[in-house]
């Protein structure tokens, strides 16, 4: 049977850690575990005619993801500096006027969009007009099929987002994710009116008619949102090495379980374990124990 075409978009770049320099990028990430989830997984990005451009290419193959989307532009390929907290909490510099900033929409992309079954955006990569008109470019090309998956996962990072970014990527979605500090930004840009939390994202959820609402907080467990349900999970307790890539792997997992039509619950409680076991490992990209 073939497997569902699920497409992360956006940045692909390297995360400088204190310890060296990883391949990363939330929509990367996305499509890794995706891929370990076992969809036939896609990552849509652009590198730089630089050797720095050809290291991301040979590590994102190494990865097992197929990078035939991915653009050789001149600029060069993206670099973020991570420093960790003491409760390895991620702090991010992103540098600017790079290779994902600039990814050209192509009749490739447009193809693939008629084909994909699911594909993950943010805000980030949106920070620059190029690469926000491409990906809205794909998210209209895409069919909007019930079965199929629009995930607007927010990642507000810096001052790298706007209310027209928000508002025209949460249109076209037909699932929303955020973590709670995400919430709260959101809840005073959209003029949300209230400090409740249900109601802020069943708020959100009617005004934008999505499928599903994912809110994350932490420690403090994850809630999905439907029209017509809430579902909790708690947050597992793990000796954490770091959180980079934690909230990606949880994406992928629950959009590779929903996709094989597995239950909302059990695609949750699948996800929250998912994201408690990349806790534990260093780096956005830990391999999964086959249990």
């Amino acid at each position: 049977m073939k497997r569902p075409i699920v497409v992360g978009m956006g940045e692909a770049l390297w995360d400088v850690l204190p310890d060296g320099k990883q391949i990363g990028g939330a929509p990367a990430n996305f499509a890794f575990h995706a891929g370990q989830a076992g969809m036939d997984a896609r990552v849509v990005s652009a590198v730089g005619n630089d050797a720095l451009g050809s290291e991301t290419l040979d590590a994102l193959r190494g990865k097992q993801l197929n990078v035939e989307a991915v653009a050789r532009v001149d600029f060069p390929t993206g670099v973020v500096n991570v420093t960790l907290s003491e409760q390895g909490i991620p702090q991010y510099d992103i540098l600017q006027g790079v290779a994902w900033d600039n990814i050209p929409f192509t009749p490739q992309l447009e193809a693939l969009a008629r084909e994909a079954q699911a594909v993950c955006w943010g805000s980030l990569a949106q920070r620059s007009p190029v690469t926000a008109a491409t990906i809205l470019r794909f998210l209209d090309a895409m069919p909007s099929d019930d079965g199929r998956l629009k995930v607007f996962d927010i990642n507000l990072r810096q001052q790298f987002y706007s209310l027209e970014v928000i508002e025209a990527s949460a249109q076209r979605a037909n699932i929303m994710k955020l973590n709670d500090e995400e919430l709260v930004i959101l809840s005073h840009m959209l003029q949300l009116g209230t400090t409740d939390v249900e109601t802020q994202c069943r708020t959100l959820l009617s005004r934008y008619a999505l499928h599903m609402l994912v809110l994350t907080c932490g420690t403090n467990g994850s809630y999905i949102y439907t029209a017509d349900e809430t579902y909790f999970r708690k947050t597992p307790l793990v000796q954490v090495a770091d959180t980079v890539g934690a909230g990606d792997s949880f994406t992928a997992t629950l959009v590779s379980d929903l996709l094989r039509g597995t239950p909302i619950a059990e695609a949750h409680e699948h996800a929250v374990k998912v994201a408690a076991y990349v806790c534990t490992q260093k780096g956005a990209m830990a391999e999964w124990p086959n249990e």
